[in-house]
């Protein structure tokens, strides 16, 4: 098995719904967010998932919360915008880009989310999933 990682960051602020303490106000982040792939089969280059097409493909999912106030950006408009759900919603649509780039040969298998450079939440499949 074969995995690859691949880095990429925006900017944003956020509030947190319903929490107590000062992360409730509103305040912002330099979001740096780690992409991982697997899969068995090369490709006929001898190459798992291109680093700058996983590079790009995470790149475009990410450009739609840079600069913004993910509190007013869908989903995060409806769900609380947490480090948590952010991971989620970025697996989520980076797993079709790469399922349907790589027709099935390659998967996403987790998404880190680093809010600052000692916090971070992953968000990934189990082999039994």
């Amino acid at each position: 098995m074969y995995t690859l990682t691949v880095r990429g960051h925006f900017d944003a602020a956020h509030a947190l719904r319903g929490y107590a303490g000062e992360c409730r106000n509103l305040h912002g982040h330099t979001w740096d967010v780690e992409a991982t792939v697997a899969g068995e089969d090369l490709d006929e280059r001898g190459i798992l998932y291109d680093f700058k097409d996983l590079k790009a493909d995470l790149s475009q999912v990410l450009a739609a919360y840079d600069h913004c106030y993910l509190n007013e950006v869908p989903p995060f408009d409806q769900l609380s915008p947490t480090a948590e759900n952010l991971a989620r919603v970025v697996f989520e649509n980076l797993a079709a880009r790469v399922r349907t780039a790589t027709d099935g040969r390659v998967r996403l298998t987790e998404i880190a989310v680093w809010e600052s450079p000692v916090a971070r939440v992953v968000y990934g499949v189990s082999e039994d999933r």
